[in-house]
């Protein structure tokens, strides 16, 4: 083990690029991921006829599928039709359709989730189905949410790591590089990789736990979470 060649200055500078790569990937396939998700997950729960089963296909699919391959098909099958990315975009829409996946299961979970008599209630108080989703389901559904897609973004920023195979110069390829002019480099190289990974997978962890035990006490609170007035709001939308 050489630490002290591991980790010169430009070996520093190199290994923190590629993690930095690794951020800006996992950010981009959060936020990407997100829309997909619950925009699939909403049309899932609004049980659209055909659409709603068309949706549960493609989602099963996915969700059935290894990510590698998922990667793989992106970057080298899209190209023999004509669909050619870059190593960038490629590892982003994987990870996006993968994870985009994922979270729609989480957004209709968290979605039906919420208590029915409400939804009844607000109907029956003159609210329409949409009127009923925007201020009764989701407000409430997206809460519970919370917890479960933060640690499906943790998931995500693992997954990341699996673009070393497309050569996208995130933090596991830069790794590979450093070591690999140095067998005495392995165990230092990927000892920092781990504890990058640790710190910033372990923070998001703490901040799930923390809005998990919130949103189990909201729900012991009575009436926590209710929404306030929907007849009001039925007219204010009229």
């Amino acid at each position: 083990m050489d630490f002290a060649g591991a980790f010169t200055p430009d070996n520093l500078l190199f290994l923190l690029k590629g993690f930095g790569m690794t951020l800006v990937v996992a950010a981009v396939a959060i936020v990407l991921s997100f829309i997909l998700g619950t925009a699939l997950g909403l049309i899932r729960y609004s049980r659209i006829k055909g659409l709603g089963m068309l949706t549960m296909l493609v989602v099963e699919t996915i969700r059935n599928l290894p990510l590698l391959l998922i990667i793989f098909f992106v970057k080298f099958a899209l190209p023999e039709v004509g669909i050619q990315l870059s190593t960038f975009w490629a590892a982003v829409v994987a990870l996006t359709l993968f994870e985009g996946a994922m979270i729609s299961e989480i957004v209709r979970s968290g979605l039906q989730s919420v208590n029915k008599g409400l939804v009844e209630a607000a109907r029956s108080s003159g609210l329409t189905q949409a009127q009923t989703l925007r201020h009764v389901v989701l407000p409430i559904g997206m809460r519970r949410m919370v917890p479960p897609l933060v640690s499906q973004f943790i998931s995500l920023l693992k997954d990341t790591s699996l673009a070393v195979v497309i050569s996208l110069p995130e933090l596991m390829h830069s790794a590979n590089i450093v070591y690999g002019h140095d067998v005495s480099y392995v165990f230092p190289v990927l000892l920092l990789a781990a504890v990058l990974y640790f710190a910033v997978n372990y923070g998001l962890s703490l901040l799930s736990k923390r809005l998990e035990t919130n949103e189990g006490a909201r729900r012991r609170t009575p009436g926590a979470g209710r929404p306030a007035a929907p007849a009001a709001t039925a007219k204010a939308q009229a």
